[in-house]
């Protein structure tokens, strides 16, 4: 089983020995952007071995249990032998799953950014609703999320979120919930208990190591510095700590407030627009490569992606992909695995279509 990627075990584990070997150096952590990069490196190769190895055993178990059920005729034994089967069809959609995820950045940790839209209150509620989601789905993959800012709304729920998000392929699975969110429930904002309908925008972009090269001029920058503060308006320190970097040629504007460090909060809201420049130039590359080809299709994330029901029934539609999913709560508790995961073969059909 060898196809250069995960079905390639033999590669994998010399790479990870090149790697350990990277590890046990003294001065590894005297750049520390280099050793997190390589730790998270080793980390994902750890996870394509452990599934390869999953896979393999699973297989052989199946096959002895078919023999011994043959021989024996055993009903038993081949319901146990069913099980493997079962074992080894969800590993095989996990390989799948993870050949989808092949991008240059898709291993990278993600910038996630959540934007209330139209609907008043209620769209600031359904953006504070979706910041939950994502945090509950980064916490039953065992990713480690890092809320840098938050907006809170003057009524209820918040404006605004950047949250950083570090695991295995986190950016490759998050780059498929990038567009607008849809709301639809009885309002508990409304007296008359009326039917209201929310948006709030998703994006992602990976996290840029130091190695890829990002041009900002200092020039360019406006920095500001302000007071951080959490719910109710109460602050979080006595200090202007929070720090708001405005990119002036782009737009941009990009700020973190979740250490009580200014400097802490300065480097971390830089990290956050070189990913952000770093994919707007990306994507405004892909555009003129599709007006050279002739592409008339819309590209960017305005495009409502996916519909979540409260009222009158429960259900959850995507509707890139036309799945639909009638536990409203389990998705809403980040059970997201599903959508997500047709989301990619979708993308990754369309991608051999146009090939």
């Amino acid at each position: 089983m060898s196809s250069g990627g995960v079905f390639d075990p033999t590669g994998l584990r010399r790479r990870h020995e090149e790697l350990e070997a990277q590890m046990a150096r003294p001065d590894l952590w005297d750049d520390r952007e280099k050793a997190e990069t390589i730790a998270r490196d080793k980390s994902a190769l750890e996870s394509e071995l452990r599934l390869y190895d999953q896979l393999e055993s699973a297989i052989d178990d199946a096959t002895v249990l078919l023999e011994l059920a043959n021989e024996a005729d055993d009903e038993e034994t081949r319901l146990e032998a069913a099980v493997k089967c079962d074992e080894i069809r969800d590993a095989l959609e996990e390989v799948e799953l993870h050949e989808l995820l092949g991008g240059p950045h898709d291993n990278s940790p993600a910038i996630v950014s959540i934007n209330s839209g139209a609907g008043g209150t209620d769209a600031c509620d359904w953006a504070e609703m979706l910041l939950r989601m994502y945090l509950r789905w980064s916490e039953r993959h065992g990713f480690k999320a890092d809320v840098l800012d938050i907006q809170d709304a003057d009524e209820a729920g918040i404006r605004s979120a950047t949250l950083s998000i570090a695991g295995d392929y986190a950016y490759g699975y998050l780059n498929a919930e990038q567009g607008v969110h849809r709301l639809v429930r009885i309002s508990p904002f409304d007296s008359q208990a009326r039917r209201h309908t929310a948006f709030a925008s998703v994006t992602a972009v990976p996290e840029i190591d130091d190695a890829v090269e990002v041009d900002i001029d200092d020039s360019d920058l406006r920095i500001d510095t302000y007071r951080s503060s959490g719910a109710g308006g109460q602050h979080v320190n006595k200090t202007d700590s929070a720090v708001r970097i405005t990119h002036m040629p782009s737009g941009i504007v990009v700020q973190c407030q979740n250490e009580r460090s200014q400097h802490k909060n300065k480097a971390t809201a830089m990290k956050v627009l070189r990913a952000q420049l770093f994919e707007k130039s990306r994507r405004e590359q892909e555009v003129r490569l599709k007006e050279i080809a002739g592409e008339k299709r819309e590209i960017g994330f305005g495009s409502q992606i996916r519909s979540y029901t409260l009222h009158p029934q429960q259900r959850v539609k995507d509707h890139r992909t036309d799945m639909e999913v009638g536990n409203v709560a389990g998705i809403l508790d980040g059970d997201l695995d599903g959508l997500i995961r047709a989301a990619l073969l979708l993308h990754s059909t369309e991608n051999r279509t146009e090939a």
